[in-house]
């Protein structure tokens, strides 16, 4: 069909091809190249904004450091405190092929953890606010929930926080960690009431034991910190 003026009409853009196989394999494979890069106990202490960088946060005993090492395919690269809620910094971990970083993993100290004096709470809260709300080569977050417990006031208060950037283009993934513990009800369950909870967001189910959701998760982040390759 021809447009009035006898010239063909612009061809219809179109739709990205859906992710294949290869591309979560790629995606694994490019997670497993994680280094450790640096850790910062204040804002100040950050590297200078770069390359696009991924937050995990989430609840002490949330899975958060199990859920880091298993999408890194790495046993010991982030460390879970013997004492939960002690760690007070954030680590850092580099992303990228034969040592070129183009990507960093933010591993933000869990929160709500009783035995944390309040005054510590307060000023972690702090660090962690102005980083969510300010970082400017902040890509995404992806928060760890245990789907046993839902998401808690303090899940929703972090919500709150970065809602505004949602809005402006953040990416945000909820991963229910120990979905291995649910049956197949209580999965199906738990992901409904997640996605009531955040708005309708991405919600996916996780299993460092099973290795359920690794694929899924490791393609998104890859899509996040890679907008110009193919999906």
């Amino acid at each position: 069909m021809t447009s009035p003026t006898g010239t063909p009409p612009p061809a219809s853009p179109r739709a990205a091809p859906p992710a294949s196989a290869a591309d979560a394999k790629q995606a694994v494979a490019w997670l497993h190249t994680a280094r450790f890069l640096t850790t910062a106990p204040r804002l100040e202490h950050l590297p200078e904004p770069g390359v696009p960088e991924i937050a995990f946060v989430g609840r002490s005993n949330a899975g958060k450091s199990t859920c880091i090492n298993t999408l890194t395919q790495q046993k010991r690269l982030a460390f879970a405190s013997k004492t939960p809620g002690r760690t007070q910094a954030i680590n850092l971990f580099s992303l990228g092929k034969q040592g070129v970083t183009d990507a960093v993993l933010a591993d933000l100290p869990g929160y709500g953890y009783a035995a944390v004096p309040k005054a510590d709470k307060f000023r972690w809260q702090e660090v962690m606010a102005n980083y969510l709300m300010t970082r400017e080569s902040l890509r995404g977050v992806v928060m760890l929930v245990d789907p046993r417990h839902g998401l808690t006031e303090l899940d929703d208060i972090l919500l709150e926080v970065i809602r505004p950037r949602v809005e402006q283009g953040l990416k945000f993934l909820v991963l229910l960690t120990k979905a291995d513990k649910l049956n197949r009800e209580e999965q199906t369950k738990a992901l409904s009431i997640a996605r009531l909870q955040t708005g309708g967001g991405e919600v996916r189910l996780f299993s460092a034991l099973k290795k359920k959701g690794v694929e899924e998760a490791s393609l998104l982040l890859w899509q996040w910190t890679h907008p110009e390759a193919p999906p």
